[in-house]
């Protein structure tokens, strides 16, 4: 028997269904977003503030509306649920191992705090890499953004113009 509209009472899922038509309120990933750094640098950066840039090389993509930023602090596109993800990749610049922290903070109105952080032992003439991650629940797009954070001292940060080093991935998973 051939339907043209669902029951109230709902469909029976183990049957196979030809479909010809469109699915609305359910609209997936809307927004795919991932920004690099451009260039190496060795330091403090409370947040990264310089050298960002859209991802860009052959291969790589986007979806929807980009973020934007501004002196390091993101503005995302739409209200929504995000998995926000920061990779590091450092490389250990002096004469001893040390540690590297680096975050990802909320900025919410006048308001700043971390709400992901992540440390990371670095060998002298080694690279190695951190990653953490959080979901935001973006309400606002005006009030609420975010920024990276990474306070390394003496090691180098590595970023490069043609492949993601040090980076950061906006995926909107989700209405609020």
């Amino acid at each position: 028997m051939s339907k043209t509209k669902v029951d109230s009472t709902g469909i029976d899922l183990s049957d196979n269904f030809a479909f010809t038509g469109t699915v609305s309120g359910t609209p997936g990933i809307t927004v795919a977003d991932q920004w690099r750094l451009t260039s190496d640098f060795t330091g403090n950066a409370s947040p990264i503030a310089s050298n960002l840039a859209q991802v860009n090389s052959s291969g790589q993509g986007t979806l929807g509306s980009a973020m934007t930023v501004s002196s390091g602090v993101f503005t995302f596109p739409s209200t929504g649920i995000y998995l926000v993800d920061f990779t590091v990749l450092i490389y250990g610049s002096v004469n001893a191992d040390a540690q590297i922290d680096f975050s990802i903070y909320v900025q919410e109105g006048g308001s700043s705090y971390q709400i992901a952080r992540g440390f990371e032992e670095v060998a002298h003439g080694a690279d190695t890499s951190g990653r953490i991650s959080t979901l935001m629940d973006v309400t606002n797009t005006s009030t609420i953004k975010v920024k990276f954070y990474v306070e390394s001292n003496i090691n180098l940060v590595r970023g490069g113009s043609g492949n993601n080093q040090t980076c950061m991935t906006f995926i909107r998973l989700g209405d609020t």
